[in-house]
């Protein structure tokens, strides 16, 4: 039994993060300055495109994307049912129809073959979620678009370092959007990132974060003197802050660092897993790079009597934290009553939904504390 209780998901933050906001709130500027300027301009360099927009949270980009991107109320997006709710209910906020589709019950993606049976005359975009961190099939999702005119809205929020045959996930077609939230592999505490090689859309989805107000309203309070305004859309305020991208920068200096402790985890964890009646995660396709965000495992219900959650229950009373990654969208009641959905729709989804559990697997996980996840599993089972 562990002295202490073991936080799913918790950040690695380290003196260096802490002094960089504590430098930040010295400033005076704590509002959108030139610290978000200088954490895009950054992000944008590593990812490779020409543009990246700082926003308040994933789900505000993506919210933004659809926007940008000329999606209208009454159009339909592709979206897996197997991800977080901000994937669809960015579409809803729109006035689009998120559509759902099923996914592969070992990868986690978006299933390309049902991309295609789900597509109308209505369609008009497809949401690929890279699950945990693994690139969904890009190619056969690029000629799903091309052939039906679609735009490709990619969800990167488990998927910052990410790559897909050589190229950051940022750097593809269309737009995509990131998550600094508390667990992701590089924190804001909360906030987001749009990125797109795209000038004019970039140049909205900066003006539709800040209110509508012109491009680089935030600097109308700078030492440049005061600079008026105008309000060119009916905007949001969904823009990140000094202080949230202060300690962004600051883990940016370490995410190789921390991404190749993940890669340590990943393998320690498939090492010493086997033989369990576990699904352990596939390993990563050929010519990718997973993102390693998220350990999932998968209970083999046809060697335990113990269901998914029994195992998530024992393991919080030996004082491991879990996650669960997800319950599919079409299962929760909302989405039953607003769109029509009733279980058995997505089968793959249904399989993974009432199997998996995700155990630690941050970079501030010591080599004691993964041991003392594996230990936990071999005693449940053994």
């Amino acid at each position: 039994m562990r002295d202490s209780y073991l936080v799913f998901g918790s950040p690695r933050l380290e003196e260096d993060d802490i002094k960089a906001v504590e430098e930040t709130l010295k400033s005076g500027w704590i509002g959108t300055g030139p610290r978000v300027n200088e954490f895009e301009k950054a992000f944008a360099e590593y990812v490779g495109v020409k543009y990246a927009v700082a926003v308040s949270s994933c789900t505000a980009g993506l919210h933004l994307c659809v926007l940008a991107m000329g999606l209208e109320p009454g159009d339909e997006v592709i979206v897996p049912t197997m991800t977080f709710a901000a994937t669809a209910n960015a579409v809803i906020h729109a006035g689009a129809k998120p559509v759902f589709v099923d996914v592969d019950p070992y990868t986690m993606l978006i299933d390309p073959s049902d991309i295609k049976r789900k597509i109308t005359p209505k369609t008009k975009a497809i949401i690929p979620v890279h699950f945990a961190g693994r690139p969904c099939n890009i190619d056969e999702i690029n000629k799903i678009a091309a052939e039906h005119n679609l735009v490709i809205i990619h969800d990167n929020a488990h998927a910052i370092e990410s790559e897909y045959h050589g190229a950051k996930l940022g750097n593809l077609k269309d737009i995509s959007a990131y998550s600094f939230y508390v667990t992701k592999n590089l924190t804001t505490a909360e906030g987001g990132m749009v990125t797109t090689n795209d000038e004019e859309i970039a140049a909205k989805i900066k003006i539709y974060a800040l209110h509508g107000l012109t491009k680089d309203a935030w600097k109308r309070f700078s030492d440049d003197g005061y600079k008026h305004y105008q309000i060119v859309y009916p905007g949001f305020k969904y823009n990140m802050t000094d202080i949230q991208a202060s300690l962004g920068l600051s883990q940016f200096r370490k995410l190789e660092k921390f991404y190749e402790r993940r890669s340590q985890l990943w393998n320690y964890y498939h090492n010493e897993l086997k033989g369990l009646p576990l699904i352990l995660p596939v390993e990563p396709e050929k010519n990718t790079r997973h993102g390693f965000h998220l350990f999932i495992l998968m209970l083999d219900l046809n060697k335990t009597p113990l269901t998914r959650d029994q195992v998530i229950n024992k393991l919080h009373s030996m004082k491991i934290g879990t996650g669960v990654h997800y319950i599919a969208l079409h299962l929760h009641p909302y989405y039953q009553e607003a769109l029509g959905y009733r279980n058995g729709d997505f089968p793959n989804a249904e399989y993974i939904s009432e199997r998996t559990f995700s155990i630690p697997f941050s970079a501030k996980l010591t080599d004691e504390d993964a041991k003392d996840v594996v230990s936990a599993l071999k005693s449940i089972f053994e």
